[in-house]
């Protein structure tokens, strides 16, 4: 991580500046698995924080957080606990994937970005911003840049003066082989700027 943030920042005055006011970022660590996969689908579009506690309300519905178990749970089960019919949805989707060996989660560790990210994308629920984050907190890929994560696109915004995302993305380029790095300095950025501090 050292040496990418030294070569982000030769690259680009700006990740110097953020290393300089805020410091260096922790780097997110997740286990792999379907744990995390399920935290993921609960984190869409809301606050870790929230997602966090409903996904606490649900490991304490369930013996173990297992496909086999939540594969079973009904949608007044799920809703209990907080999670949307969509979301659950989602999450029946993975474990039915998982149950039906449509997909191995713990070979994915030794294939490629983009193979992940074929094989992930085709389970309903599964886009581009879970993979990307599955990819960056437990597979420590190094070249990831979620665009479709608000946080990131609001930075680049705020910072570079970019609009679209294909304008963010284009330019986010720049950036390789280290763009994973990159975004943690963004989310640093973000969060420090605002007096926040998120648990991952």
């Amino acid at each position: 991580m050292k040496q990418a943030i030294i070569y982000l920042s030769e690259k680009d005055t700006i990740f110097k500046q953020i290393v300089d006011i805020y410091g260096i970022p922790e780097i997110p660590k997740r286990p792999q698995g379907f744990e995390t996969l399920v935290l993921l689908i609960l984190e869409q579009q809301v606050s870790i924080d929230s997602a966090k506690a409903c996904f606490g309300k649900l490991k304490t519905k369930v013996i173990t957080l297992v496909p086999e178990e939540l594969s079973i749970l009904s949608e007044e089960e799920f809703r209990s606990v907080g999670v949307s019919r969509q979301k659950t949805t989602y999450i029946k989707a993975l474990s039915d994937a998982i149950i039906n060996r449509t997909i191995d989660l713990e070979n994915l560790a030794l294939k490629s970005a983009q193979q992940i990210r074929e094989e992930l994308i085709k389970i309903k629920g599964i886009g581009n911003w879970t993979i990307d984050v599955y990819l960056m907190f437990c597979l420590q890929s190094p070249d990831i840049c979620p665009i479709g994560d608000i946080a990131v696109v609001n930075t680049i915004r705020e910072l570079w003066g970019l609009q679209t995302k294909e304008e963010m993305s284009s330019h986010a380029e720049n950036w390789m082989p280290h763009r994973s790095a990159a975004t943690f300095l963004l989310w640093h950025y973000y969060l420090q700027k605002r007096g926040r501090k998120v648990s991952y």
